[in-house]
């Protein structure tokens, strides 16, 4: 499978606090995710449709600050079960970086 549309954000997903003892997936504070469009393997199910709409509100042209952050890119929130801090940061990317 090969994507057709070139995206113009990356995001990254970073557990700001949380035990891994406390997660069903055993994510930590320090684990990191990098990704476009599709997600990587190891994001939990439950933050999957929060995460979303996140990423999806810069892709439609908006901001965090709407969701009562400072910086319009990048957002703290829980996660699903709550037992995660978690940083979400969104970067415009262009020309041969977007493909």
């Amino acid at each position: 499978m090969r994507p057709w549309i070139k995206e113009d954000w990356e995001f990254t997903l970073t557990v700001l606090r949380g035990r891994a003892e406390d997660c069903r997936i055993g994510l930590e504070a320090s684990d990191a995710f990098t990704f476009r469009y599709a997600l990587p393997a190891g994001v939990c199910p439950k933050t999957v449709p929060a995460l979303h709409t996140l990423c999806e509100i810069i892709r439609c042209g908006g901001d965090f600050t709407h969701r009562g952050s400072a910086d319009p890119y990048s957002i703290v929130f829980r996660c699903a079960d709550g037992v995660l801090t978690c940083r979400l940061t969104a970067r415009k990317i262009s020309g041969e970086e977007a493909l």
